[in-house]
């Protein structure tokens, strides 16, 4: 049974620190389109309000929130939180962000990283880099992560009764890097390495020693995928932490031969494409959509690398299902949420989203059933530079399911 549990999200202390000298602001262009919508109230975050709190006669600094220069913006979020796959959770989120210079068409870049420990005695320490050169010519994308997570898993499919999952422990490590080359305006190719390693797999539950072993044998007791990923991107967004205009469209194609160490030989497939627009037209509110298909196109996928709700590569499909409720060959979802403003200064945002999720069964590719989500969230801006927010939504989905999901950087 899911446990229907209040969150407590507590930000103990937020530090909002800009290193090198304040350049000359008047100098700077916009930085996006949506930079020319006349701003109801200066801008603020966290950052301001614990200025204003602790330092009440310091004097009042220009509002950089919507200029673009090449300082370094750095967040750190204590909290403590709860999710459906963590219970509840200490956590400490660090995000770092930068422009490589200030041309109206210069995208941001960061650096994202945290350390979870939870209820469920689970360690994740993500790091990530999103890095531009100057110019935009190159895109290096980083995402190392260990975790040691015991986890629930459902089967294949979404036939699965949900309170019949079985929790299985193990460690696994992350290592995928890739660079990215303009090819145009926008336009980028490149390639990658991807490896992933999990070990100790096993069940934790009060389980029979005959449905352990077969458990075992399913799974094995370690799983290996080492490969190569060619990548085609099309991104005209300026901030990926915060995206508020323009088209994101990915197709990853990742080759994982038993050469490089793989158990076997498999390959797979991504396509990602997300947009977003003003709505209404003339205000700052956001309506984005989200698609993805994600399938093993030959070969065998091991079981934890499947398709599966909640470990794309962001951990951030499926909000209203515990993360790897459903998995299977394939996976299609598509989600669209609508983000406004509650404050004139956008200190504090909201959101509604819808998500809709199919997955095949391991035995027919017809299988049809779709599997919605939907939810309402709250924003709070922690650097009004990177537009970085701390994400608190709640979700529900089928048979009960719901809880809530927390997030640094808006999701998508």
């Amino acid at each position: 049974m899911i446990q229907k549990l209040i969150l407590l999200l507590l930000v103990i202390v937020l530090v909002h620190k800009n290193f090198a000298q304040i350049p000359e602001l008047e100098k700077q262009p916009p930085q996006n389109p949506s930079d020319s919508i006349p701003a109801k109230a200066p801008e603020k975050d966290m950052g301001d309000v614990f200025n204003h709190l602790f330092h009440r006669h310091a004097p009042v600094l220009p509002d950089t929130g919507l200029k673009k220069d090449t300082r370094k913006h750095f967040s750190i979020v204590p909290a403590v939180g709860y999710t459906l796959q963590t219970g509840f959770a200490g956590i400490i989120s660090a995000n770092m962000a930068w422009y490589t210079d200030t041309a109206k068409d210069t995208k941001i870049s960061s650096i994202t990283t945290n350390l979870t420990y939870s209820q469920k005695k689970q360690v994740l320490i993500p790091f990530q880099i999103n890095s531009w050169t100057k110019g935009n010519r190159y895109n290096i994308i980083t995402d190392f992560r260990f975790i040691k997570y015991p986890s629930v898993i459902y089967g294949l499919g979404g036939e699965a009764d949900p309170n019949q999952g079985i929790t299985i422990d193990y460690s696994a490590i992350k290592v995928h890097q890739t660079v990215m080359k303009a090819l145009g305006h926008n336009f980028y190719v490149g390639l990658g390495y991807y490896f992933d390693k999990l070990w100790n797999i096993k069940p934790i539950d009060s389980l029979s020693d005959n449905l352990k072993d077969q458990l075992t044998n399913k799974l094995g007791t370690t799983e290996t995928a080492s490969g190569v990923v060619f990548r085609l991107l099309y991104d005209t967004r300026l901030n990926q932490i915060n995206p508020q205009q323009g088209l994101y469209f990915n197709v990853a194609y990742r080759y994982n031969p038993k050469a490089f160490g793989s158990d076997s030989t498999w390959h797979s497939v991504l396509i990602d494409a997300r947009k977003y627009l003003h709505f209404p037209q003339n205000s700052k509110n956001v309506l984005a959509f989200w698609w993805m298909e994600w399938f093993v196109t030959g070969g065998t996928s091991p079981y934890l690398l499947m398709p599966s709700t909640g470990w794309d590569d962001t951990y951030n499909t499926g909000r209203g299902y515990i993360q790897g409720r459903f998995r299977g060959k394939t996976m299609s979802y598509f989600e669209t949420e609508y983000r406004f403003g509650i404050t004139n200064n956008g200190l504090i945002g909201g959101v509604a989203f819808i998500n809709l999720q199919h997955f095949s069964d391991d035995i027919s590719s017809a299988y049809n059933k779709v599997f919605p989500g939907y939810g309402v969230g709250l924003r709070i801006k922690l650097n009004k530079v990177s537009g970085a927010n701390l994400c608190i939504d709640y979700g529900f989905g089928q048979n009960g399911s719901r809880g809530f999901f927390v997030n640094l950087g808006e999701l998508f």
